[in-house]
């Protein structure tokens, strides 16, 4: 009920901000672009959805040779589908993709491993492209205004994200799974479902703190590449503005990538970041000093992207094996 509430008010937001703004205004912005241009809006996105594809597949180690890149690819942008279209903090998807991996011959204690690092290094990457995006903001508008607190709250909310994070990956460290089954017990919970496979979590926590231990080359190969997958977010901003007739800077557009992947962050629990994202994304481009109508349009382009992208992960969900694939050797 909470979800369908959320979801109907941010479609609310949206269509008021599209209707205040005016339609025969926004109309006459995107009919302007053409069809190569949309094409070209879309290229940032896919070189996003291949780096980031690439950071995941490094942290399979040895099981990596077993699965084709494009499989690899295809499954990601499926789990994708998920993060994007549910209020799960953008991890209701990783379990379909420890599954989809299962299928491919990948056991689902090691792919699971693997869900759970690509995860913290791509988080550690997206903190370390805020705090860019931050620091770029305080030197391009200034600490005083709506911007400099805007950006004030958003450095103060990544110091705690940062902090977290770094938590999180030393509990993956000492065992995970296994200390949430400790704590479950100590308060006299017993649930059948974790306490029959409490064997499997317990070679997941070995295997993740066997990656962090003897793989250091692929933890930081992979928090590398989901780096360059968050500034191929910035690149998609530069590509947008300049398509739209806009002067726009490298820097500003850092600035504005990696604000706006804050506000998505911190809207989470909207289905979608439905109109908060939105209106996020016209208050940024308003604070650096475009126009309304640019603003909208800019996040409507946005949502176009999504949408192509959540038709092309139904299609990869669609298309890969349904049936379980016999177990490969292990390597």
């Amino acid at each position: 009920m909470l979800k369908a509430a959320l979801l109907l008010l941010g479609a609310l937001t949206l269509s008021v901000l599209v209707w205040h703004i005016g339609i025969g205004r926004i109309y006459e912005a995107v009919t302007q672009l053409g069809p190569a241009a949309m094409l070209v809006i879309l290229l940032p996105s896919l070189l996003m959805y291949i780096l980031e594809a690439y950071g995941w597949l490094v942290t399979l180690g040895a099981w990596a040779t077993n699965v084709p890149f494009w499989r690899v690819l295809a499954i990601r942008t499926a789990g994708e589908v998920v993060n994007m279209t549910t209020p799960t903090a953008y991890v209701g998807g990783e379990p379909l993709k420890a599954f989809l991996l299962k299928r491919q011959g990948v056991p689902i204690v090691e792919g699971l491993a693997s869900v759970v690092t690509a995860k913290t290094t791509m988080t550690i990457a997206q903190i370390l492209f805020i705090l860019s995006g931050i620091g770029l903001a305080f030197w391009l508008l200034g600490t005083g205004g709506s911007a400099g607190q805007t950006a004030m709250a958003g450095l103060v909310s990544v110091g705690l994200l940062g902090f977290g994070i770094g938590a999180f990956v030393m509990v993956q460290r000492q065992g995970m799974f296994g200390w949430i089954l400790k704590m479950l017990r100590r308060l006299g919970l017993r649930i059948q479902y974790l306490e029959s496979r409490e064997q499997q979590l317990l070679d997941l926590d070995r295997t993740i703190a066997g990656f962090y231990a003897t793989q250091r080359s692929a933890f930081l190969l992979s928090t590398g590449l989901f780096l360059l997958g968050w500034l191929a977010e910035a690149l998609e901003v530069f590509v947008m503005i300049l398509c739209l007739g806009q002067p726009v800077t490298v820097l500003s557009a850092l600035a504005i990538g990696a604000l706006a992947v804050l506000i998505k962050g911190g809207t989470f629990f909207i289905p979608g970041s439905l109109g908060a994202q939105d209106a996020g994304n016209l208050l940024l481009l308003t604070a650096f000093g475009y126009g309304d109508v640019t603003g909208i349009t800019f996040a409507l382009l946005r949502r176009f992207r999504e949408f192509v992208w959540i038709a092309i992960g139904l299609a990869c969900l669609a298309m890969l094996p349904k049936g379980e694939e016999p177990p490969v050797p292990a390597p």
